[in-house]
């Protein structure tokens, strides 16, 4: 992070070498037949961006919107994971050409609805039930609770794909996740009877 400010040209070196090398690796997934990808890189935190937005636009968005484009050439969909707070670079990451925004991090202050109700006719949705404090700590039926209501703010109009707000990691509860999956299960046909 610090280089970004001291060695702005070692950072846009390294972005193009990342760019060059998923873009070559796509062309190898795509030869075996795969038809979505889904790419990691987080760029904020909780209270916001790991870098400036001026920083994110100059150093990491040209290379995004490059890679995203390679995808879209070869015919990929796209499922861009990056949690945290999002919204002073989140028109750069949706106007870079991805197909899904993953995950909706809840506990970063990123309401899928308003997510949805911003960008929901460019992009699908994906995320939104805790996975630091209700996945891990909470009830069952808190859980069940939380992951409805992540279905009424995210299901209206399609394209939503229900998933914790990070990761599935070694504290969450096997119970909570279960209560996770079984509630989507029994929820999710249309129309929406939750």
């Amino acid at each position: 992070l610090m280089s970004i400010v001291t060695q702005p040209e070692l950072v846009q070196a390294l972005v193009d070498l990342s760019v060059d090398i998923n873009l070559k690796m796509a062309k190898e997934v795509v030869a075996r037949g795969v038809k979505i990808v889904y790419t990691g890189d987080d760029y904020a935190y909780t209270r916001g961006p790991l870098m400036s937005p001026r920083h994110f636009r100059e150093l990491f968005y040209p290379g995004l919107k490059r890679v995203m484009g390679g995808y879209k050439d070869l015919g990929l969909m796209v499922i861009k994971h990056t949690d945290g707070e999002l919204w002073s670079i989140i028109d750069m990451i949706i106007d870079s050409g991805i197909d899904c925004l993953d995950p909706i991090d809840p506990i970063a202050g990123m309401d899928i609805a308003e997510v949805k109700a911003k960008y929901g006719d460019r992009i699908a949705v994906k995320g939104n039930v805790d996975c630091a404090e209700t996945l891990t700590f909470a009830s069952v039926e808190e859980v069940i609770e939380e992951t409805k209501e992540a279905m009424r703010k995210g299901m209206p109009g399609g394209g939503f794909i229900l998933s914790s707000g990070n990761s599935i990691h070694s504290s969450v509860k096997p119970e909570n996740y279960m209560a996770m999956l079984q509630t989507w299960e029994r929820y999710r046909d249309y129309p929406m009877s939750l």
